[in-house]
Formats: C-alpha cells, sequence, structure tokens
C-alpha cells in the first residue's frame, strides 16, 4: 500500500530506512486518549475555501484540507466518547497586544497581524466543539506538553497512549508527538485527521514520525480499534477545563 511521503523520498532514502529498521509497528495501547491538536478557525478559516483564498484573511489557514481534516476527526470523536475515551483539545494562547508571541514573531511576518482576531480564531471550530467532559489545553508553544499540565491529566486518567490528530502536521502536531513518545506513550496518528498548509511538510512530517515516535494509521483502522474497545463499567465526568 502507498503511503503520503512515497512520493517525497528517493530510492536511496527508503532503502536507508529499510536497512536500518525504522518505521516498526509499535501498535495500540489499552487506554487511549483522543488528543486534538489546534484545529480552530486560525488554521482552518471560517469556512471550506482554497488554501491561497482562505489564507488572504487567515494567515495560518490550511484550507480546504484542513476541513477535510475536521470532518476526519468527528468521526473519530465520535467513536471515542461512546468508549469513554478521554478527548483532549489544545488551542493557542496569546495576549492580544502580541507582547508573548515570542518566537513565533521571529519567523513570521504576520504573527501580530490583527492579534485581536487570531485570538477569536483560536476557538475550536463548532464541527468538532468541546463536551463537558473534555479537556482544554491552552498553549504558547509547539508542543501540548510543553508548559502545561497535559501530561499530569494523562497520569491522573491512566493514559498510557494516544491518537493524534490536528495541525500542523509538521509543527504542533510532530512537536507533540515528539514530547509524547518522551513520555513513553504510544502514539498512533490519524493520516486523514492531520493536515498542513504544505503537501511536502504534511508527507515528511507523517514519514518522519511513523520512522521514530509513532505509527501513521489510516481513519478506517483508527474508527476499527476504537469501535472494538470495551465500554466501561463506570464513566468519569469531568468538566471543561481551560488552562
Amino acid at each position: 500500500m502507498s503511503k503520503p511521503w512515497d512520493a517525497f523520498l528517493t530510492e536511496r532514502d527508503k532503502a536507508v530506512f529499510a536497512a536500518g529498521g525504522f518505521g516498526q509497528r509499535a501498535g495500540f495501547g489499552k487506554r487511549p486518549a483522543v488528543i486534538v491538536v489546534d484545529v480552530n478557525y486560525n488554521f482552518v478559516g471560517d469556512k471550506p475555501a482554497p488554501i491561497l483564498e482562505s489564507i488572504k484573511e487567515w494567515s495560518h489557514s490550511c484550507g480546504e484540507e484542513g476541513w477535510a481534516g475536521v470532518h476526519a476527526i468527528a468521526r473519530i470523536l465520535a467513536a471515542a466518547r461512546p468508549k469513554g475515551v478521554p478527548v483532549i483539545y489544545t488551542t493557542g494562547d496569546l495576549r492580544d497586544d502580541g507582547f508573548d508571541a515570542g518566537g513565533w514573531a521571529w519567523k513570521n511576518a504576520r504573527t501580530v497581524d490583527n492579534i485581536e482576531k487570531k485570538q477569536r480564531g483560536n476557538a475550536i471550530v463548532d464541527e468538532i466543539a468541546p463536551l463537558p467532559q473534555d479537556l482544554i489545553i491552552k498553549k504558547q508553544k509547539p508542543s501540548g506538553f510543553f508548559g502545561s499540565p497535559l501530561m499530569s491529566f494523562l497520569t491522573d486518567l491512566g493514559v498510557d497512549s494516544l491518537i493524534v490528530t490536528g495541525t500542523t502536521t509538521s509543527g504542533c502536531v510532530h512537536a507533540t508527538v515528539v514530547d509524547a513518545f518522551s513520555f513513553n506513550l504510544r502514539c498512533s496518528v490519524v493520516e486523514e485527521g492531520c493536515f498542513d498548509r504544505g503537501q511536502a511538510s504534511h508527507a515528511l512530517a507523517l514519514m518522519n514520525m511513523n520512522a521514530k515516535y509513532a505509527d501513521v494509521i489510516n481513519l478506517e483502522e483508527a474508527l476499527s480499534y476504537l469501535n472494538g474497545l470495551p465500554v466501561p463499567a463506570s464513566m468519569q465526568v469531568k468538566k471543561v477545563v481551560n488552562l
């Protein structure tokens, strides 16, 4: 079966990774959580539109690819919640004056452009809006773990693995997966549930994660796994926590 990164790898690259033993399947865990990384209006725009149109108004938008990811994530959440699988969202959280933009402003000339609108754009997309029992982690850096209580929540919930979705594949998703791997959490990255502004960066980030830090799986495989989980005897309900 072809992979999204195949078109970007040379024959030498393919031979090196195969010879080095990279990309072995790690498998699912027993107590997963779903994490939805930064799927807000800043990254998809307020409506499906070609990326070069959407990005005029929403500088970080991934365009129509982002909305395709939203629809895939909605299916994952619909399968996860009835099984009591925790759902955790991350989203950005910068001051209205942009004072705390830090390194983001070094590499993107539009970081503090219309910062107040960007703050409003940090709202999670309505189509996959959090429910009362879900957790929301507000962050300022790429990884959902950096400077946040995410790992303490996962420990409290007894989570041993993550089903990873979100954006951008090469940025905040990749950073979050690397940190999760560093905490010895098994990660399954859902190909259709992740998206990026760049086609090459999306494909090669998936390749890199699959080689070293995670299993890249397709949507149907994720749904089959979630649907096969047992229904817990009791479901602990938590209120939405904004951090």
